[in-house]
């Protein structure tokens, strides 16, 4: 972890935006909005917010505690967001288009997360201007069985501050997902090519 970047004040997170509402992207959202975050829900397909919308209402009905907000451009949907989080294909051109988009886009607060199997944090922090508030997931986001937690690698680049990874933790626990913490390994491939 970065030193300096540790001495940054405590963030709590309220305000999600997530990026995509596909099936994961809108399961996601939906299951902030029943932890009580407020929620706005990004996806450049109409039709796939409706369907988030039609899910939203049922939630409604028994009681949901957040909000949900839908959005068609991805400004409208981090420009007050504590946390983006994208649900765009795991593959890196994707992943770097997107972290730059957020990046420019969200006010300096906002902790940038990736739900990815395959690719470094590292590399994608690289290619930001806030690398002390990024992070990936691998693993389950979302609850299979009430009765059994999801559980999730909370990944980070050696450039993150603490007070980001405290957030993100929390935020993955309120939603019911258990967090194991573990330092991204890797050196950055941007790294790696210019050595090579």
């Amino acid at each position: 972890m970065n030193e300096a970047a540790a001495d940054q004040p405590s963030v709590e997170i309220r305000r999600v935006a997530v990026i995509g509402a596909g099936v994961a992207g809108r399961s996601f959202a939906l299951a902030c909005a029943s932890a009580g975050f407020d929620v706005v829900l990004e996806d450049v397909m109409p039709a796939n917010l409706r369907k988030a919308e039609a899910h939203y209402a049922d939630l409604t009905e028994r009681g949901s505690a957040g909000r949900l907000e839908l959005a068609l451009t991805v400004e409208d949907a981090v420009r007050e967001a504590d946390v983006a989080v994208d649900f765009v294909p795991d593959e890196l051109e994707s992943k770097l288009e997107i972290f730059s988009m957020i990046d420019r886009m969200a006010p300096p607060k906002t902790i940038l997360c990736t739900p990815s199997d395959a690719l470094s944090i590292t590399d994608l922090a690289s290619c930001v201007y806030r690398p002390e508030r990024c992070v990936a997931v691998r693993g389950d986001l979302i609850r299979g069985d009430a009765a059994e937690l999801a559980v999730a690698r909370l990944l980070y680049p050696a450039s993150v501050a603490e007070p980001t990874l405290a957030a993100v933790e929390k935020f993955l626990r309120a939603l019911g997902v258990r967090v194991r913490r573990e330092s991204d390994p890797e050196v950055p491939l941007l790294v790696k090519n210019a050595l090579e």
